[in-house]
């Protein structure tokens, strides 16, 4: 089975899977609704009183709640569900079922869990930058348009290569979920540029937890405020986090015991 198949089989398993609660859509529709009246609101106060944020104008900061919007949405729609399924099938001695299956053991463990309805936040996503392109006034175009698919793949993957890394540390230690719920609580903090924050924060959304490559960076590639020097190390970076995380998932999967040990 291609790796393509095997991610739309999982795929059509959570939709047939969500669609049992259609309830959830609701409850999922308010909750985006409400972040994104927040998110709104906030950069209504702020510029209310002031007219640019360190260099950000007002529809350039709308574009960065939209990429917000489309990240949270991917992280939330596969890999955050996935990773706390395989945080507790490490813990319980169940990742055994996953481990003799014949496909690539990572991938199933970051795919297994589909949170059909944050798809609500990518549509919103989609069309906060639609709107803050318009307001803009500037066309997307073929650079930039390719540059910010870029950056929002390589975000994509430096933040899937950080889940995978924090979640591998289970094989280790015996409870880890709160880490991923730090992170939660962190990437809350990705709805402002980086540069507003205190240089110790703002090392610590760019380095430690990689905030900053994952909505910043295509936000600055949206609205033409991307550089080259930027754009290529936020693509070695994905792939230089990518090859880390292979490794340090290989060195974990050898140090489990797992219920049939």
């Amino acid at each position: 089975m291609s790796r393509l198949r095997l991610v739309g089989v999982f795929l059509r398993l959570g939709v047939l899977n969500e669609l049992q609660y259609r309830a959830n859509f609701w409850i999922q529709l308010i909750r985006s609704l409400v972040n994104l009246a927040t998110a709104l609101a906030g950069l209504g106060v702020v510029f209310s009183q002031a007219t640019t944020l360190d260099g950000w104008r007002q529809d350039e900061l709308l574009a960065l709640v939209g990429v917000y919007f489309l990240v949270g949405a991917g992280v939330n729609l596969v890999f955050l569900p996935s990773m706390s399924q395989f945080i507790g099938d490490v813990r319980k001695g169940t990742l055994d079922y996953v481990l003799t299956k014949p496909e690539d053991a990572q991938l199933l463990v970051s795919i297994r869990r589909v949170d059909i309805w944050r798809l609500i936040d990518v549509a919103m996503g989609f069309g906060v930058n639609g709107v803050a392109l318009a307001r803009l006034g500037s066309d997307l175009g073929p650079g930039r348009a390719a540059a910010f698919g870029l950056t929002l793949l390589a975000g994509g993957a430096i933040v899937y290569s950080f889940l995978l890394a924090l979640a591998t540390t289970a094989f280790w230690f015996v409870r880890v979920e709160n880490i991923l719920v730090v992170f939660q609580s962190m990437y809350v903090a990705g709805r402002w540029p980086v540069g507003i924050y205190p240089p110790w924060l703002r090392g610590t959304l760019t380095f430690v937890v990689p905030i900053a490559f994952a909505i910043t960076v295509p936000a600055s590639a949206l609205v033409g405020r991307l550089d080259w020097p930027t754009l290529v190390g936020t693509v070695v970076l994905a792939a230089a986090m990518l090859a880390f995380s292979r490794w340090f998932w290989s060195v974990g999967v050898r140090h489990y015991s797992g219920a049939s040990a």
